[in-house]
């Protein structure tokens, strides 16, 4: 669960090639480096740390194919003074990337397995680098579901991919969201009110689950009724990451530090700080 080997580059200046508006307030930007690189490698589930200048750096889960490495892909909500900075930029700016960091995915050991993962409203972003790998090595997995919870229809991210995804034959893709609206035809509750409806064999299913804590808590819980045992669940614990090299404590999580240690991590490494809410 390293980095694969892929050692944060020094900061480098990117343009923005493609600004995508997703929701009220989550947008996309594609970079593209301007200064000759030979591209950007990385692990699906990695994040970097974004620059504004002027104004300081967030750091942001990379959300693009890792076999594009031309291209460097972030989704970004806006809701602190650096990611609304970044918001105000359209195509032809630049931010500063430094990178990437953290832990991965396990796309590898998953391979030979079921994969189902659970997502609660932007934590598909982090997620959405392993589902490329997945389809494109799809002969290597058994079933995979994808299941994805909203607040309402109106905050799902990546809304023609997921009719794409849908569309296959070979994925399960299940959405729904907390709140309808008359328009809505689909699923309506919690995520994890879609455990139930995937098809996988609990003894050879590997779970990635991104969301809201309390979302993860659950989604856990359930797919420990179904019979997926705490080694084969991983979840990504993205919050409070500040420095992305562990140094100023923001991310502390018990003996941990999420930017260092994580965020991705295996549920049985972290099973007994998960259920203490205050930490």
């Amino acid at each position: 669960m390293s980095n694969l080997d892929n050692a944060p580059v020094p900061p480098h200046r990117y343009q923005i090639r493609k600004f995508v508006k997703e929701t009220h307030d989550t947008f996309t930007i594609e970079l593209h480096s301007q200064n000759g690189s030979p591209g950007f490698r990385f692990a699906p589930g990695q994040f970097n740390m974004l620059y504004a200048f002027g104004v300081g750096e967030v750091p942001i889960s990379i959300s693009g194919d890792p076999a594009k490495e031309e291209v460097l892909t972030h989704t970004i909500r806006a809701v602190g003074t650096v990611t609304r900075a970044i918001n105000r930029l359209r195509k032809g700016d630049y931010v500063v990337v430094r990178g990437p960091f953290g832990t991965a995915w396990p796309v590898e050991k998953a391979a030979g397995n079921d994969v189902v993962l659970v997502t609660g409203g932007i934590g598909l972003a982090p997620l959405r680098p392993a589902i490329y790998h997945i389809m494109a090595n799809r002969a290597m997995y058994g079933k995979v579901a994808i299941l994805y919870g909203t607040r309402t229809p109106e905050d799902i991210l990546y809304r023609r991919e997921l009719e794409r995804w849908r569309s296959r034959f070979d994925l399960e893709v299940y959405v729904t969201v907390d709140r309808a609206t008359s328009a809505w035809h689909g699923n309506v509750g919690v995520v994890t009110t879609l455990i139930s409806k995937a098809h996988f064999e609990p003894s050879r299913t590997i779970a990635m689950v991104c969301g809201p804590e309390i979302m993860m808590r659950y989604t856990v819980m359930e797919l420990q009724k179904r019979g997926v045992v705490n080694d084969s669940i991983f979840v990504s614990m993205e919050r409070n990451m500040k420095c992305g090299t562990g140094l100023c404590g923001h991310c502390q999580y018990g003996p941990h530090f999420i930017c260092k240690d994580g965020p991705v991590f295996p549920f049985a490494a972290v099973k007994d700080l998960f259920v203490k809410r205050e930490l």
